[in-house]
């Protein structure tokens, strides 16, 4: 999940009278907006979350499953196109509300980072796509809506503080900003030998530093055009010192480069997307890890999707003002379906599952309050795709820079904790910490739940806890037990 804050929200304009079909099937009319409110809403709905087109291939191509294999950076960013655009047109014509999709930054660092050390690629992306299944029969069924009243909204906002703290570490480590000293005491320091030596770290610091400016003015699109900003002195930078990057072809090792791609302009700008990626998804994890190892990593996946998504959504329909006094917004169950159904797409297509971005919050300040601005913003999505070969240029210090700015974005998610109380304290402190700490969104969770079980009963809040809790701390359980657990069942 990402987020963004609007400065305003702008008075609703006189709505057009007798819209016609359009009006009435989107209730334009009856939200107080008009078309050309929608038509704004959803293009600067774009403008906020193009970023996802480049990070999310950066990411995801960043990590090397368990055959050795990379994704291909244009695939992942043509497939990102793709499923956002296609999910987000699908969830405005279903759900009827102005909340756009894409790859959510959690689960795609958590594939990149944890999941693809132990799974191939496809197996991996086999892995969303059952995730997507089990949360689709969650919605249908109302469980979804039952699970998430269990979890204590002190637990929800801490995880995604924790995964906000978890995506800043990765962007401080893409960029070298932070390393391995390769000793036991510290473990990470300072860029090179305890300083910022490199030009690429530079580039990344004046990104994040450029970025932050525009955030803090609340400029819309403020993270893409610092993207596009570090990406302009990063190829001039390039093209006067002729860099080169880290890790040369030959093995060879250059402190002074580039991590991911060195920032070069292509030899052509526009290209046919390549969509290869699609399909190709695999059940062998099972076989290749076991059973309960694999079941704890969808366990894992559903939880990150599950928590993120449903209070995205509520939050938005909040702000648009479609929420009740009760939270509950239009077509709660077509929305908690489809959203499901993101995570089936991005599996499918190897994107990674697709969920509700907190960036249409922008759309929704600028007057959308229905579908029809997702139609906008999908549509964009897709036009994209033929866009790929620029996406290449972007080295990882400079997207390292969006990570930090998304993180710290998130982690303003810790305002709504009351911390006066140890028992809620400690394991908000456990989940938000263990995240970065042990390189693992799951570890994080873990911790929370668990911690929040045993602290709270053992001193006298018992009744306080769900019984829904209390199995999913037992899962936890033997999550962080399945070695042994394995190995027993192996015997």
């Amino acid at each position: 999940m990402t987020a963004t804050e609007t400065e305003h929200r702008p008075e609703p304009e006189s709505p057009s009278r007798g819209g016609g079909a359009l009006d009435r099937y989107f209730e334009i009319t009856k939200r107080g907006s008009s078309i050309s409110a929608e038509v704004r809403g959803g293009i600067v709905t774009f403008v906020t979350m193009a970023y996802i087109v480049i990070l999310n291939p950066i990411i995801l191509s960043s990590g090397t499953d368990v055959a050795g294999d990379n994704l291909d950076f244009a695939q992942v960013a043509a497939v990102t196109g793709l499923t956002a655009g296609v999910m987000t047109i699908l969830f405005g014509v279903v759900a009827r509300l102005p909340f756009a999709f894409a790859a959510g930054l959690g689960i795609n660092s958590f594939l990149a980072v944890s999941v693809v050390g132990q799974v191939t690629w496809p197996e991996a992306m086999g892995l969303v796509l059952i995730n997507g299944l089990v949360i689709v029969l969650l919605a249908a069924t109302g469980l979804r809506r039952l699970i998430f009243e269990a979890v204590p909204m002190q637990l929800k906002l801490a995880i995604t503080v924790g995964i906000g703290l978890f995506i800043a570490f990765i962007g401080f480590v893409d960029a070298g900003f932070v390393t391995a000293t390769g000793a036991a005491s510290p473990p990470v320091g300072l860029g090179v030998d305890g300083s910022v030596s490199t030009i690429p770290t530079l580039v990344f610091v004046a990104t994040l530093l450029a970025t932050g400016v525009l955030v803090a003015l609340r400029v819309k699109g403020g993270i893409l055009i610092g993207l596009l900003s570090g990406t302009v002195l990063a190829l001039v930078l390039e093209s006067i010192l002729d860099l080169g990057p880290k890790v040369g072809a030959d093995g060879t090792v250059n402190p002074q480069g580039w991590g991911l791609s060195v920032p070069e302009l292509p030899a052509q700008w526009v290209s046919l997307p390549d969509l290869s990626l699609v399909g190709q998804v695999s059940l062998g994890s099972f076989e290749r890890i076991g059973v309960l190892a694999a079941l704890m990593l969808v366990f894992t996946l559903v939880f990150t999707n599950f928590f993120d998504a449903l209070g995205t959504m509520t939050g938005l329909s909040k702000e648009a003002g479609l929420a009740d006094a009760k939270g509950d917004f239009p077509r709660l169950r077509s929305a908690l379906v489809v959203e499901g159904v993101g995570a089936v797409a991005g599996g499918f297509t190897s994107s990674s599952s697709n969920t509700v971005f907190i960036e249409s919050g922008s759309g929704i300040g600028e007057g959308a309050r229905t579908g029809l601005a997702n139609l906008v913003t999908g549509v964009l999505f897709l036009l994209a795709m033929f866009l790929t070969p620029l996406t290449s240029i972007v080295p990882s210090e400079v997207a390292a820079a969006a990570l930090v700015i998304v993180g710290a974005l998130m982690m303003s998610q810790i305002r709504g904790i009351d911390l006066s109380d140890f028992s809620v304290l400690l394991p908000v402190f456990l989940t938000v910490t263990v995240m970065p700490l042990t390189y693992s969104i799951a570890n994080g969770i873990g911790a929370g739940f668990v911690s929040w079980v045993v602290v709270r009963a053992l001193s006298g809040k018992a009744r306080e806890i769900s019984p829904l809790l209390w199995i999913v701390a037992v899962g936890f359980v033997i999550y962080f037990t399945r070695g042994p657990v394995e190995t027993l069942i192996a015997g």
